[in-house]
């Protein structure tokens, strides 16, 4: 795979504080080359067009706000709506957006932002530290918590300040090693100080035309974006499709130039039609079972550890990703640097699941499984898992419900369920679905053994003594957790070979990970 770099130049300088290693990142020119896969192959970027997109999911609780997305079309418009102060690249590294130094203080305490020179809204005014500043109050208001709330809960949030015009101070309670990857998560956005979600003012490629929950989302071009000459395209349109086969119809009849989560079934489909391609990009995603450590028959270790073995991972990446992936050990966030590779496999041990279910006194167990087509794969792991739970004597009811259900009053309730994650390293992840305070936290998790081990490694500047405390958490999440991963899907997509600039993206979200700035259309 060929990895496209978005800027001309990008360094890593290595600050040494306490005898240890800090990264602050620049980038050494103001503008943005744009590198898509197209000019790399010679083609000359077309601008103009529409470009249309189906994407997975979707519901009438779909939301524009930029700090709060949980669907993945409310994911895609963020994306096409906010950049971030960082982003990562398409091999999953950290590389400068809309700053163009991030660095930290000698003990790591504290971090200072500087923006590029020129920057502005699509309503022309500038995007100054002043804006930053309100962003980042806004995602930590305690009142009304935002997603990315909990990875920065040692932010000293009163005294984050603007020290002049491009220049912000981020002042934390501990040391804080991971902060560049906090701020390239896209739910970090950048916003202005008069923000209002339901008329958006946009610091990304595009700017909003017109919503419709559960239906639509279109975008034209922002003309004040930052990266010169880009987007190529003039609009783009995002329409919802919680039913596969009608996304995959869409596309194959024109109605839409792009699909992400091609059903691995219509792979070959796909790829026999000389008018399409298929996009495949191998990921750090995945598609966990959650079940609450909180709740009954979960609430026992043995109960969840019985689950886990149960568990035949090959057949499941086999029969649900068509072999389009790899098999999990029950640990996520396996591009991070710090992943235990070392940990033995889990596999599938059907007269250990009946011994620890006969010890915590739930032999012939039945549980209610909930399940939605939110996510390719999701329902198929579903049926899967149900036939593999039947030879250690458990029933799994499987309950199918519409993504806007799953995604409803209900969501982070549910028992027994499962959800879909991109591609995230271990630290922003625990931010995201792990800690108490997390605002996915799914399975209930709540360790205080764990928890210490996640606030020490996040306060560790000492990347070799960082990751041995990251390896830690994990084995504690693999002995006792509330996830059964049984594998990391690769991004399959499809889109019209009239589509250009798409290249495979470590991020799970290829189609959409770039705001689609880097597209046109030769048509």
């Amino acid at each position: 795979m060929t990895v496209h770099r978005r800027h001309k130049c990008f360094h890593l300088i290595t600050a040494l504080a306490m005898g240890a290693s800090l990264l602050a990142l620049s980038a050494c020119s103001s503008g943005a080359a744009a590198d898509p896969a197209g000019s790399a192959a010679g083609a000359t970027p077309k601008p103009g067009g529409n470009l249309r997109v189906g994407i997975v999911g979707g519901s009438a609780k779909d939301t524009l706000d930029a700090h709060a997305p949980v669907t993945h079309p409310d994911e895609a418009r963020a994306i096409q709506l906010y950049d971030t102060l960082a982003s990562y690249d398409n091999d999953h590294k950290i590389q400068m957006a809309l700053a163009d130094t991030v660095s930290p203080s000698a003990d790591g305490a504290s971090w200072t932002v500087h923006l590029r020179d020129g920057l502005k809204f699509s309503d022309g005014t500038p995007i100054t530290a002043d804006d930053v500043v309100f962003t980042f109050k806004r995602i930590t208001d305690p009142k009304a918590p935002m997603a990315g709330a909990a990875a920065l809960s040692t932010l000293k949030r009163d005294a984050l300040t603007a020290t002049d015009a491009r220049t912000v101070l981020f002042p934390f309670s501990a040391p804080y090693a991971t902060f560049p990857d906090t701020v390239a998560q896209y739910t970090s956005g950048i916003v202005p100080a008069s923000y209002d979600p339901k008329k958006p003012v946009s610091s990304g490629p595009f700017v909003l035309d017109s919503f419709t929950p559960g239906q639509q989302s279109v975008f034209v071009k922002n003309p004040h974006y930052w990266r010169a000459g880009q987007p190529y395209l003039d609009k783009v349109t995002i329409v919802d499709f919680p039913d596969d086969t009608a996304r995959v119809n869409a596309l194959l009849g024109g109605q839409v130039d792009a699909i992400d989560q091609l059903p691995l079934g219509q792979v070959n489909v796909v790829k026999a039609n000389p008018a399409m391609k298929v996009l495949e990009s191998s990921t750090g995603s995945w598609l966990p079972f959650t079940m609450r450590v909180d709740q009954a028959p979960f609430n026992d270790p043995k109960v969840r550890e019985a689950f886990r073995l149960i568990v035949d991972r090959k057949q499941m990446v086999d029969q649900v990703l068509g072999g389009h992936g790899s098999v999990g050990n029950d640990m996520y966030s396996p591009l991070d640097a710090c992943f235990p590779s070392d940990v033995a496999q889990r596999s599938q041990d059907i007269d250990k699941a009946k011994s620890l279910l006969a010890e915590a006194g739930k032999s012939n167990l039945s549980v209610e499984l909930v399940t939605s087509p939110a996510a390719a794969g999701l329902v198929e792991a579903a049926q899967v898992f149900a036939q593999q739970a039947k030879a250690a004597g458990v029933t799994v009811n499987v309950k199918k419900v519409d993504p806007g259900e799953f995604y409803g009053d209900q969501y982070l309730k549910w028992n027994f369920s499962q959800d879909f994650w991109f591609t995230r390293d271990y630290l922003p992840q625990t931010a995201a679905s792990g800690l108490s305070g997390a605002p996915y936290n799914e399975t209930h998790w709540d360790d205080q053994e764990w928890l210490a081990l996640v606030t020490r490694a996040q306060a560790t500047t000492d990347e070799a003594a960082r990751c041995g405390l990251i390896k830690q958490a994990q084995k504690i999440e693999f002995d006792r957790g509330g996830y059964i991963i049984w594998g990391f899907p690769n991004s399959v997509d499809a889109h019209s070979s009239a589509v250009i600039g798409l290249v495979p993206d470590k991020s799970g979200i290829p189609l959409t990970s770039f705001g689609f700035r880097n597209v046109w259309l030769n048509k």
